[in-house]
């Protein structure tokens, strides 16, 4: 951190010149791009005693430190570890806290790629998975096991954004001794702060938000100090180190994170409002609007709301929901989010065993880039005007 912000100072604050002191670097105001593999020693006892600061490109560069004091700092954690990819986040982390015979909760509306690698990997090196209803809250004691060792969460969820209470499971996981993750790449540190909600490992597809041009893939994992050491170890053993370059486009990206975030935010809740209104719509899934199952959650949690939502066709087939995404002009089809440009995509829940939910039609969920919102809208407008012709 530079010495001219601390933790009382405003988030964007923070964002601006958060994560490297320009006087450490000859002034220049962004960190040096540092490729390295190879780092070299003065002399046999500092290599031997690996005393100094930097020792091989896998255990971190200036690159790396600078974009993880700024999300340290904005997190409230320990420490801060970057990898190749969103799901690298989430699966260092599970790899690190599971071994064979042990349990882990799952929420039932998570990231599906997560499933899937629980589905998969976990079960085949012998970890118990159980999916849990998201609106459970304290509830979820009931299934916490003697060999419960992680509750993944996640909140708002994938695709249908369910509000978790998050503070009532951490207690509840706390209390038997299990390690509560939480992936918050919806809500960034900005509008969710995990710590303080109780999250020991917090996790972020930082190819989202944080580096915001839909043109790196980065993860990154946090934790609190008790748990930080045993991260670390994992991290270390697989070599799941993220590029020089990536980690420095995420670090500028982070510098207009917050004002990139304030423009998704009022131009998907303004879409939003106004979708609720339109013939078609069966609903409209996003947590802060007043209609939401989970809105009270979301008012007591968290202080804003991001560019992705979902809608519901009001009553419409498979061949709709093609004929609407088929129909935008604007919007394009494409995976991933946060980045500057608006996407739909059908939303898939049939893997889904207890959060399958009861809607009207088929869900499609959207990401509001920084387009203006009545060309936005208007887009909406022919797509929907498309699946009812259908």
């Amino acid at each position: 951190m530079t010495t001219s912000t601390n933790s009382k100072h405003g988030m964007n604050t923070r964002l601006a010149h958060g994560g490297h002191d320009p006087q450490s670097f000859h002034g220049f105001v962004n960190p040096p791009v540092v490729h390295a593999s190879t780092v070299l020693f003065p002399n046999a006892d500092v290599m031997r005693r690996g005393a100094q600061k930097y020792t091989y490109g896998t255990h971190g560069t200036p690159t790396s430190d600078a974009l993880a004091a700024v999300i340290d700092d904005l997190e409230g954690t320990a420490g801060t570890l970057l990898v190749p990819s969103g799901l690298a986040a989430v699966t260092v982390p599970l790899l690190a806290f599971l071994s064979s015979d042990d349990h882990v909760l799952i929420t039932d509306s998570v990231y599906r790629p997560t499933r899937r690698f629980a589905d998969t990997v976990l079960e085949r090196l012998g970890v118990a998975v159980t999916y849990y209803d998201p609106l459970i809250g304290g509830g979820i004691s009931a299934l916490i096991q003697p060999n419960t060792k992680v509750v993944f969460t996640e909140s708002p969820g994938s695709n249908t954004f369910e509000i978790q209470d998050i503070p009532a499971i951490a207690a509840a996981a706390h209390q038997a001794g299990a390690v509560v993750m939480m992936d918050n790449t919806w809500a960034t540190p900005l509008y969710f702060r995990s710590v303080e909600h109780g999250v020991d490992v917090v996790i972020h597809a930082a190819t989202k938000y944080p580096a915001g041009h839909s043109d790196v893939l980065l993860g990154t994992i946090s934790a609190t100090q008790p748990h930080f050491a045993k991260l670390e170890e994992t991290y270390t053993a697989l070599g799941m180190c993220a590029g020089p370059d990536d980690a420095y486009q995420t670090f500028r990206g982070m510098r207009t994170m917050g004002v990139r975030l304030e423009h998704h935010r009022k131009s998907a809740l303004e879409i939003a409002r106004w979708l609720e209104e339109q013939a078609g719509v069966g609903q409209v899934l996003h947590p802060a609007l007043e209609s939401h199952p989970t809105y009270d959650l979301w008012k007591r949690d968290f202080t804003g709301s991001t560019g992705v939502f979902s809608i519901v066709l009001d009553g419409g087939s498979t061949a709709q929901a093609d004929a609407f995404l088929d129909a935008l002009q604007i919007f394009a089809l494409g995976y991933s989010w946060g980045g500057f440009e608006s996407l739909a995509v059908p939303v898939f829940l049939e893997d889904r065993t207890v959060a399958k939910g009861d809607y009207a039609g088929p869900v499609i969920r959207l990401q509001i880039g920084l387009e203006d919102v009545e060309d936005l809208k208007a887009d909406l407008l022919g797509a929907l005007a498309a699946a009812k012709s259908v």
